[in-house]
């Protein structure tokens, strides 16, 4: 039996996507706007006085400050080329555009640990003198701008990888100038200047471990893998469960964006008129949404006498 998922239907599921992202698109563009200019504006400062203070701390923070500028920037341009409709040419529209900045800003992070592992061993090596007074005045001050940037980024983050990039990055300066501040409170009763290398060298371990989580995540998405919380055994046997649906095969489930999961399978059933099959496609697509939160599914009605292949077909092979 031909497919009957119909373009009511295709109609349906697209305006659903729009009306998913782009409030959110919106409103996440003027926080990571805002996020953005008060960063750009204490990098200055904190480039100053890590200069003025020689310490590696406040300069390896205003260095992840300007990744973080960049980071909100790709960010921001990203969300807005999402709500861009689909086309001929790009019939997932350009949803992806986020998945690629959370790529690029990954790789950028982890550049920046190396440089960072590189220059705090040469300053082990030979600790230059720190002022602390200045790491902890600017590290405070540091601390609370990273923590109101963060805080502004947060929401929708958890289910999407291009903030979930932005914060982490805004994140890790919160971590970092609160370890600025503590190596430089250290320094002041001490007098133990290596520990200002000392804290950026474990500034960069931060980095380097959000960076590799982001990265994993954004190959994880573009090599189309099942999203990590389905368990396809369950979502298949729960197809199968549905009344009408004797075996399933060809079943693929991927993702454009962290939220935007997609299914594509073919359903064999009795031979029965369209009305029958679309009800029986409608049960499919409303468990799918509910308990995988695929709201994206293309159902191919077959048959029990047609020759199905195995369940997960094998792409690009010919018998």
């Amino acid at each position: 039996m031909p497919d009957t998922h119909s373009h009511e239907h295709d109609h349906h599921g697209h305006s659903h996507a729009h009306h998913h992202h782009a409030p959110t698109g919106k409103n996440a563009g003027f926080r990571l706007g805002l996020s953005l200019s008060l960063t750009l504006a204490f990098v200055i400062v904190e480039v100053i006085a890590g200069l003025w203070s020689n310490s590696l701390a406040l300069l390896t923070d205003a260095a992840h400050n300007i990744t973080d500028v960049i980071a909100l920037g790709l960010s921001w341009y990203a969300i807005r080329i999402a709500t861009r409709p689909a086309h001929a040419n790009k019939t997932f529209g350009y949803h992806r555009s986020g998945i690629l900045v959370a790529l690029f800003n990954a790789a950028s992070l982890g550049l920046i640990a190396l440089g960072i592992f590189n220059e705090a061993w040469q300053r082990l090596l030979a600790p230059p003198e720190v002022h602390s007074g200045i790491l902890i005045g600017v590290g405070t001050l540091a601390f609370i701008v990273n923590i109101v940037t963060a805080w502004i980024v947060k929401e929708g983050s958890e289910n999407d990888l291009n903030m979930r990039s932005a914060f982490q990055h805004l994140m890790g300066d919160v971590l970092s100038t609160l370890g600025a501040v503590i190596a430089g409170i250290m320094i002041l009763f001490t007098g133990w200047n290596w520990l200002d290398p000392l804290v950026s060298a474990l500034i960069g371990g931060l980095i380097l471990w959000n960076a590799w989580g982001i990265l994993r995540q954004a190959i994880h998405i573009l090599l189309e893998s099942t999203p990590g919380d389905i368990d396809m055994d369950k979502l298949l046997n729960d197809l199968k469960a549905i009344p009408g649906v004797e075996s399933v095969h060809d079943l693929h489930v991927w993702s454009i964006t962290e939220d935007m999961r997609m299914l594509s399978a073919h359903i064999v059933t009795t031979d029965q008129p369209i009305s029958a099959g679309a009800g029986l496609q409608q049960a499919s697509r409303q468990m799918l949404a509910e308990r995988y939160h695929i709201r994206h599914a293309t159902l191919q009605l077959e048959c029990a006498s047609c020759n199905p292949g195995g369940v997960f077909c094998e792409m690009g092979h010919t018998d």
